[in-house]
């Protein structure tokens, strides 16, 4: 399913960024002989030798190698850490195709309101030696990845909340998916600071909703919520 997509896309030299259901031999192969890239994989409990390996390889880690504290947003204070290693008998023991270094990223996060302390850890493999990509390009190399996934998906598990959908049988989750992408995609367009309110006042202003269609003489002037 992956490769198909990649074959479309000019990608030489970039990084091909992929959750745990993607981090695959034959993927890492694809991308770093046949297209020239290089990958940055996230390791679960789907590839639970390789998870194992990291776990117990960070198990004893001292300081990080680079420490990102974000300004408080949205109600939490944010702070990611990263410990890499590029130790070439722990990189040929993990026996992964072109994999060059690894790493564990820590995200520690603090609600402002309450103070309640949540802690998270990803493992990650990466073909991109350390001259490269140093701690803190990976780190960045992360959260890139995860700030795509959010704003596709977040937006409309938030907005529809979609997860809890029971729309199951034929054809109707992937149309009824469609649709929803396309009112959001349509939303941010039009310069929407905030998807949620936008909805609200379509939901509430039938012109409104006419001129985001492009169906009334204003289209070409709307005004963003």
């Amino acid at each position: 399913m992956v490769i198909p997509l990649l074959d479309a896309i000019a990608i030489k030299g970039k990084d091909i960024t992929a959750d745990a259901l993607h981090t695959q031999r034959k993927l890492a192969d694809y991308i770093v002989d046949r297209r020239q890239a290089h990958y940055h994989f996230t390791v679960k409990a789907n590839q639970p030798t390789l998870l194992g390996d990291l776990a117990l390889h960070f198990r004893e880690r001292k300081q990080p190698d680079f420490v990102c504290c974000d300004a408080p947003d949205h109600g939490r204070i944010e702070t990611r850490r990263i410990w890499t290693t590029s130790d070439a008998e722990f990189i040929k023991y993990l026996d992964f195709p072109h994999v060059r270094q690894a790493c564990l990223i820590e995200r520690e996060t603090i609600a402002k309101k309450t103070g309640k302390r949540s802690c998270e850890i990803a493992y990650v493999i990466t073909s991109r030696p350390r001259d490269e990509a140093n701690a803190e390009r990976l780190l960045a190399t992360n959260r890139g990845h995860w700030s795509i996934e959010n704003g596709c998906h977040y937006p409309i598990d938030w907005n529809y909340d979609e997860d809890r959908s029971r729309i199951r049988t034929g054809h109707g989750p992937v149309n009824v998916t469609r649709l929803r992408r396309f009112a959001i995609g349509l939303i941010k367009t039009k310069g929407a600071a905030c998807i949620a309110t936008a909805m609200r006042r379509l939901n509430r202003n039938t012109r409104l909703l006419l001129d985001y269609l492009a169906l009334t003489r204003n289209a070409a002037k709307p005004t963003p919520p």
